[in-house]
Protein backbone atom coordinates (compact mmCIF):
# COMPACT_ATOMS: atom_id res chain seq x y z
CA UNK A 1 0.00 0.00 0.00
CA UNK A 2 3.13 2.47 0.91
CA UNK A 3 4.51 1.81 -2.83
CA UNK A 4 1.11 2.26 -4.24
CA UNK A 5 0.44 5.45 -2.35
CA UNK A 6 3.94 7.02 -3.48
CA UNK A 7 3.25 6.00 -7.12
CA UNK A 8 -0.05 7.79 -7.19
CA UNK A 9 1.76 10.68 -5.24
CA UNK A 10 4.39 10.90 -7.88
CA UNK A 11 1.86 10.93 -10.93
CA UNK A 12 -0.30 13.01 -9.40
CA UNK A 13 2.73 15.46 -9.23
CA UNK A 14 3.91 15.24 -12.42
CA UNK A 15 0.27 15.92 -13.76
CA UNK A 16 -0.22 19.06 -11.84
CA UNK A 17 3.65 19.97 -12.76
CA UNK A 18 3.20 19.75 -16.29
CA UNK A 19 -0.04 21.59 -16.19
CA UNK A 20 1.38 24.34 -13.52
CA UNK A 21 4.61 25.65 -14.76
CA UNK A 22 7.30 24.59 -17.45
CA UNK A 23 9.10 21.70 -16.38
CA UNK A 24 13.04 22.39 -14.96
CA UNK A 25 16.04 20.92 -16.65
CA UNK A 26 16.22 17.63 -14.33
CA UNK A 27 12.35 17.02 -13.59
CA UNK A 28 11.92 14.18 -16.50
CA UNK A 29 15.46 12.27 -15.60
CA UNK A 30 14.47 12.01 -11.88
CA UNK A 31 11.14 10.78 -12.62
CA UNK A 32 12.49 7.82 -14.89
CA UNK A 33 14.70 7.00 -12.37
CA UNK A 34 12.16 6.87 -9.09
CA UNK A 35 10.13 5.24 -11.50
CA UNK A 36 12.86 2.56 -13.02
CA UNK A 37 13.51 2.09 -9.54
CA UNK A 38 10.31 1.03 -8.30
CA UNK A 39 9.89 -1.20 -11.22
CA UNK A 40 13.08 -3.04 -10.57
CA UNK A 41 11.37 -3.65 -6.84
CA UNK A 42 13.77 -1.18 -4.85
CA UNK A 43 11.58 -0.97 -2.30
CA UNK A 44 11.56 -4.29 -1.62
CA UNK A 45 15.19 -4.52 -1.17
CA UNK A 46 16.07 -0.92 0.06
CA UNK A 47 12.76 0.18 1.14
CA UNK A 48 14.65 3.16 3.29
CA UNK A 49 16.67 4.22 0.47
CA UNK A 50 13.83 4.00 -1.85
CA UNK A 51 11.21 6.34 0.68
CA UNK A 52 14.12 8.69 0.72
CA UNK A 53 14.79 8.88 -2.59
CA UNK A 54 10.73 9.61 -3.35
CA UNK A 55 10.50 11.60 -0.34
CA UNK A 56 12.98 13.88 -2.03
CA UNK A 57 11.34 13.85 -5.28
CA UNK A 58 7.86 15.22 -3.75
CA UNK A 59 9.90 17.72 -1.42
CA UNK A 60 11.16 19.29 -5.56
CA UNK A 61 7.85 18.67 -6.93
CA UNK A 62 6.27 20.75 -4.04
CA UNK A 63 8.40 23.71 -4.64
CA UNK A 64 8.22 23.42 -8.57
CA UNK A 65 4.25 23.46 -7.95
CA UNK A 66 3.72 25.53 -4.69
CA UNK A 67 6.24 27.87 -4.59
CA UNK A 68 6.80 28.20 -8.29
CA UNK A 69 10.84 28.08 -8.01
CA UNK A 70 12.20 25.52 -11.34
CA UNK A 71 15.65 26.50 -10.24
CA UNK A 72 15.01 25.29 -6.26
CA UNK A 73 13.21 22.43 -7.46
CA UNK A 74 16.01 21.40 -9.83
CA UNK A 75 18.32 21.35 -6.83
CA UNK A 76 16.06 18.40 -5.34
CA UNK A 77 15.87 16.74 -9.23
CA UNK A 78 19.68 16.73 -9.05
CA UNK A 79 19.77 14.88 -5.88
CA UNK A 80 17.42 12.64 -7.17
CA UNK A 81 19.45 11.66 -9.67
CA UNK A 82 22.64 10.90 -7.27
CA UNK A 83 20.54 9.46 -4.50
CA UNK A 84 18.97 6.86 -7.37
CA UNK A 85 23.00 6.52 -9.37
CA UNK A 86 23.73 5.11 -5.57
CA UNK A 87 20.57 3.16 -5.32
CA UNK A 88 20.69 1.65 -8.40
CA UNK A 89 23.99 0.20 -7.67
CA UNK A 90 23.33 -1.52 -4.25
CA UNK A 91 20.20 -2.85 -5.54
CA UNK A 92 22.69 -4.41 -8.53
CA UNK A 93 25.11 -5.86 -5.63
CA UNK A 94 22.49 -7.00 -3.54
CA UNK A 95 20.94 -8.87 -6.46
CA UNK A 96 24.34 -10.63 -7.28
CA UNK A 97 24.62 -11.47 -3.29
CA UNK A 98 21.03 -13.17 -3.50
CA UNK A 99 22.31 -14.86 -6.97
CA UNK A 100 25.19 -16.16 -5.37
CA UNK A 101 23.58 -17.35 -2.29
CA UNK A 102 21.00 -19.12 -3.95
CA UNK A 103 23.87 -20.83 -6.15
CA UNK A 104 25.20 -21.81 -3.31
CA UNK A 105 22.48 -23.64 -2.14
CA UNK A 106 21.36 -25.40 -4.85
CA UNK A 107 25.16 -26.38 -4.91
CA UNK A 108 24.48 -27.87 -1.10
CA UNK A 109 21.91 -29.50 -2.10
CA UNK A 110 23.11 -30.80 -4.99
CA UNK A 111 26.20 -32.23 -2.70
CA UNK A 112 23.90 -33.51 0.02
CA UNK A 113 21.48 -35.52 -2.53
CA UNK A 114 24.40 -36.71 -4.20
CA UNK A 115 25.93 -38.14 -0.61
CA UNK A 116 22.50 -39.54 0.47
CA UNK A 117 22.20 -41.71 -3.02
CA UNK A 118 25.74 -42.81 -2.64
CA UNK A 119 24.93 -44.18 1.26
CA UNK A 120 21.53 -45.62 0.01
CA UNK A 121 23.60 -47.30 -2.49
CA UNK A 122 26.13 -48.57 -0.20
CA UNK A 123 23.64 -50.09 2.12
CA UNK A 124 21.83 -51.69 -0.25
CA UNK A 125 25.23 -53.20 -1.49
CA UNK A 126 25.89 -54.42 1.81
CA UNK A 127 22.21 -55.66 2.44
CA UNK A 128 22.68 -57.60 -0.63
CA UNK A 129 25.81 -58.80 -0.47
CA UNK A 130 24.64 -59.92 3.41
CA UNK A 131 21.36 -61.97 1.54
CA UNK A 132 23.76 -63.54 -1.07
CA UNK A 133 26.14 -64.71 1.78
CA UNK A 134 23.19 -65.75 4.10
CA UNK A 135 21.48 -67.99 0.50
CA UNK A 136 25.15 -69.16 0.14
CA UNK A 137 25.22 -70.28 3.85
CA UNK A 138 21.93 -71.89 3.89
CA UNK A 139 22.65 -74.02 0.53
CA UNK A 140 25.79 -75.31 2.01
CA UNK A 141 24.18 -76.30 5.03
CA UNK A 142 21.23 -77.98 3.50
CA UNK A 143 23.80 -79.79 1.14
CA UNK A 144 25.77 -82.18 3.88
CA UNK A 145 24.68 -83.47 7.44
CA UNK A 146 25.05 -81.60 10.50
CA UNK A 147 27.79 -82.59 12.44
CA UNK A 148 29.91 -81.06 15.94
CA UNK A 149 31.72 -78.86 13.99
CA UNK A 150 28.66 -77.52 12.09
CA UNK A 151 27.24 -76.33 15.11
CA UNK A 152 27.45 -72.87 15.84
CA UNK A 153 29.33 -71.78 18.86
CA UNK A 154 27.47 -70.40 22.30
CA UNK A 155 27.11 -67.03 22.11
CA UNK A 156 27.27 -65.88 25.61
CA UNK A 157 25.76 -62.23 26.59
CA UNK A 158 28.18 -61.33 29.31
CA UNK A 159 32.08 -61.87 29.40
CA UNK A 160 34.67 -61.77 32.43
CA UNK A 161 37.41 -59.75 31.45
CA UNK A 162 40.72 -61.55 31.66
CA UNK A 163 44.54 -60.04 32.40
CA UNK A 164 45.80 -58.15 29.81
CA UNK A 165 42.93 -58.13 27.55
CA UNK A 166 41.11 -54.70 25.84
CA UNK A 167 37.90 -54.37 24.08
CA UNK A 168 38.85 -54.58 20.15
CA UNK A 169 40.42 -58.67 21.88
CA UNK A 170 37.55 -59.24 23.58
CA UNK A 171 35.16 -57.80 20.52
CA UNK A 172 37.36 -60.14 18.11
CA UNK A 173 36.58 -63.36 20.00
CA UNK A 174 34.74 -65.60 17.68
CA UNK A 175 32.49 -66.02 20.47
CA UNK A 176 31.34 -62.51 20.89
CA UNK A 177 31.49 -60.64 17.10
CA UNK A 178 34.82 -61.89 15.22
CA UNK A 179 35.07 -57.96 14.47
CA UNK A 180 37.76 -55.96 16.77
CA UNK A 181 36.21 -53.07 15.17
CA UNK A 182 32.74 -53.52 17.25
CA UNK A 183 34.23 -52.75 20.22
CA UNK A 184 32.82 -49.48 20.59
CA UNK A 185 29.05 -51.59 21.47
CA UNK A 186 30.42 -53.53 24.71
CA UNK A 187 31.73 -49.70 25.73
CA UNK A 188 28.62 -48.74 25.56
CA UNK A 189 26.42 -50.90 27.14
CA UNK A 190 29.33 -51.10 30.54
CA UNK A 191 29.82 -47.10 30.60
CA UNK A 192 28.71 -47.45 34.68
CA UNK A 193 32.13 -49.95 34.86
CA UNK A 194 34.61 -48.77 32.31
CA UNK A 195 36.04 -45.04 32.84
CA UNK A 196 38.32 -45.40 30.24
CA UNK A 197 37.68 -48.45 27.27
CA UNK A 198 41.62 -48.08 26.92
CA UNK A 199 42.02 -49.73 30.98
CA UNK A 200 40.14 -53.09 31.94
CA UNK A 201 40.86 -54.81 35.19
CA UNK A 202 40.87 -58.87 34.97
CA UNK A 203 37.38 -60.10 37.07
CA UNK A 204 35.15 -57.70 35.52
CA UNK A 205 31.88 -59.09 34.01
CA UNK A 206 30.78 -56.97 30.89
CA UNK A 207 27.83 -57.51 29.25
CA UNK A 208 27.53 -58.55 25.53
CA UNK A 209 25.15 -56.63 23.48
CA UNK A 210 23.31 -59.36 21.30
CA UNK A 211 20.28 -56.96 19.54
CA UNK A 212 21.94 -53.88 17.95
CA UNK A 213 21.01 -52.53 14.77
CA UNK A 214 22.61 -52.41 10.94
CA UNK A 215 23.14 -48.62 11.65
CA UNK A 216 24.23 -48.82 15.66
CA UNK A 217 26.93 -51.55 14.30
CA UNK A 218 27.93 -48.98 11.48
CA UNK A 219 28.32 -46.07 14.17
CA UNK A 220 30.26 -48.40 16.17
CA UNK A 221 32.78 -49.01 13.47
CA UNK A 222 32.94 -45.23 12.79
CA UNK A 223 33.78 -44.52 15.73
CA UNK A 224 36.18 -47.50 16.24
CA UNK A 225 37.69 -46.02 13.57
CA UNK A 226 38.22 -42.15 15.07
CA UNK A 227 39.83 -43.75 18.36
CA UNK A 228 42.36 -45.42 16.51
CA UNK A 229 43.71 -42.43 14.35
Amino acid sequence: MRQLAVCIVIFTCLMVGACAAPAPTWRTKASSIVNELGREGAYSFLPQEYLNLTETFEHGEAILNVNKDDKEADSFYLLVLQKGGVLRGDLKRLRELKLEEQRRQQAELAALLKEEQLMREAAEAEERIRKEELQQEQEAMSQKAPSVRDIAPVRPNSYTVHRGETLPQIAARNEIYNDASLWPLIYRANRDQIRDPKHLWPGQILTVPRNFSHVEAVEAKRFSGKISQ
